[in-house]
């Protein structure tokens, strides 16, 4: 039995004419006519009055009949199901993020592809850099943006950037010192705060191995889960923190930005997506990045 036989039976059991059915169905009298026979060969029961005019089920065939119009009814709802299932899957991006990006290119980059593509559903989500290796891994996630180098076979890392770092400092500690960049000993009496205070290894790691390297080794280290907390410490005079040169855009009363003239003050941003992804969005996403990379005069992949 096939869901063809259905449909046909129920199509001359509603038009009440073998004729009117044929021509609803599209297909040619006799076919429909010799799949129909088929179709109660199956039950070994006759389901149509043979001769009557117009087409008259028999018991049987009504008993038939109503249990074949909720089989099509379900068959009708599992495909229209599948079709919002696969309009929801192809309209529906999800970003995994680290706070930090925003304050970059990131939020440029996200409207030049909402540009492109405006019937997908794009969803946000703030993840450190370790939480968005596991998203991807689980399929919480499409894309990762992050700032730490993590290897894991399963995931394709791309570098955007490096970024230059800088040191977020209290408007008085500032005040009274020359202006100018600083460098890593002009910090060594200074406590230093840390974010995020979370799982390893994060961007607290790569900054106190920017301080060993060159020597240096703060008093007091204050560490914190949020960028926004450590940049309130700063506020209140707790210390410094060294940061990506893009959160200088966030302008917050009592902090101050010097440049952090040292070798290798740098901070990656990376992409981050499932190895052998065929989403189409990654590449168009990959696009967007490099895009607004030119128009701004950024060196892509440096």
């Amino acid at each position: 039995m096939e869901l063809r036989h259905l449909r046909y039976f129920v199509a001359v059991a509603r038009a009440q004419s073998f004729t009117r059915a044929a021509e609803a169905m599209h297909v040619a009298q006799p076919a429909l006519s010799k799949q129909v026979q088929h179709f109660e060969e199956e039950f070994g029961l006759e389901l149509i009055e043979r001769g009557s005019r117009p087409v008259r089920l028999t018991e049987p065939g009504r008993v038939i009949y109503e249990q074949a119009l909720q089989i099509l009814e379900r068959v009708d709802d599992l495909r229209e199901t599948g079709r919002r299932l696969r309009v929801a899957e192809r309209n529906s991006f999800r970003i995994g993020f680290v706070a930090s990006t925003l304050y970059g290119r990131l939020p440029e980059i996200l409207r030049g592809y909402r540009t492109k593509r405006p019937d997908v559903d794009m969803t946000l989500l703030e993840l450190l850099t370790l939480e968005q290796i596991a998203a991807l891994k689980e399929g919480r996630i499409d894309v990762g943006f992050g700032r730490v180098e993590i290897e894991d076979p399963a995931i394709e890392r791309v570098l955007l950037r490096n970024e230059r770092l800088i040191v977020a400092v209290p408007m008085a500690w500032d005040a009274a010192r020359p202006p100018g960049p600083l460098k890593l000993r002009d910090l060594a009496e200074t406590a230093l705060i840390l974010y995020p205070k979370s799982a390893r290894p994060n961007n607290a790691d790569r900054i106190l191995a920017l301080f060993r390297e060159h020597g240096v080794r703060p008093p007091v280290i204050h560490e914190v889960r949020e960028l926004q907390t450590a940049l309130g410490l700063v506020a209140a005079e707790a210390g410094i923190c060294v940061v990506p040169a893009s959160i200088e855009r966030l302008r917050r009363d009592g902090v101050a930005y010097r440049p952090l003239d040292e070798d290798r003050a740098l901070i990656p941003v990376i992409m981050s997506y499932r190895k052998n992804d065929p989403s189409p969005e990654i590449g168009l996403i990959l696009q967007c990045v490099k895009d607004d990379y030119e128009r701004e005069g950024l060196r892509f992949g440096v």
